[in-house]
């Protein structure tokens, strides 16, 4: 099959949508995804950022809140919730994303973002990340200690790292196995046609 890398941030609401989506699609258009958690802080501070731009520009920002509530509408999601805290902090969650297998990773990411962007739960919360596998059928105890032995602590970071020498500056983000990169929720189904033609 060919493939492609989902790059997501959990505190990225654009990557909610993605997520919710993506696997459908992908099925249809023949291609594996790989799903690639990573950190948008360091992204952001390299240039120059403190906070998310949706924050910087409260335009933008009260833009971004409307145009989620419609996307939710249209893909028949649950009710969109504006988190209480934006952004929220996500390193727990993409260890514990990490520490999975590939195969469980995605179910567990789109928990997190149901729990973050429709019930306003704190994913910085263990007790939270402790709901969601319980939910899904993992053993919380094991899974949340492996994620923060430094194994997977070194993956996440290496992730970032990636990330940031592929270029990304945001997120949902798209690679192809060519390399070609695609930014944002509305470039999904651009992403997928261009990985479907890539040869084998």
């Amino acid at each position: 099959m060919k493939k492609l890398d989902f790059w997501y941030e959990f505190a990225s609401t654009y990557s909610y949508l993605t997520a919710m989506r993506i696997g459908p699609l992908a099925k249809a258009a023949g291609v594996e995804v790989n799903w690639r958690p990573f950190l948008l802080g360091p992204i952001f501070k390299a240039q120059g950022m403190e906070t998310s731009p949706f924050n910087l520009y409260p335009l933008k920002g009260s833009y971004m809140w409307r145009d989620l509530t419609r996307w939710s509408e249209l893909l028949e999601l649950p009710k969109f919730v504006q988190p209480s805290r934006f952004p929220q902090n996500t390193i727990s969650a993409s260890r514990i994303a990490l520490a999975l297998d590939d195969k469980a990773r995605p179910d567990f990411t789109r928990e997190v973002y149901v729990a973050e962007f429709t019930k306003d739960k704190d994913i910085g919360d263990a007790a939270t990340l402790f709901e969601v596998l319980k939910k899904l059928g993992h053993d919380p105890e094991a899974l949340i200690a492996k994620s923060v032995e430094q194994p997977i602590k070194d993956k996440l970071r290496a992730n970032t790292e990636e990330a940031m020498k592929l270029g990304i500056f945001g997120a949902p983000d798209f690679v192809t196995e060519d390399g070609e990169l695609f930014w944002g929720n509305d470039r999904l189904e651009q992403a997928l046609a261009w990985a479907k033609k890539q040869a084998a």
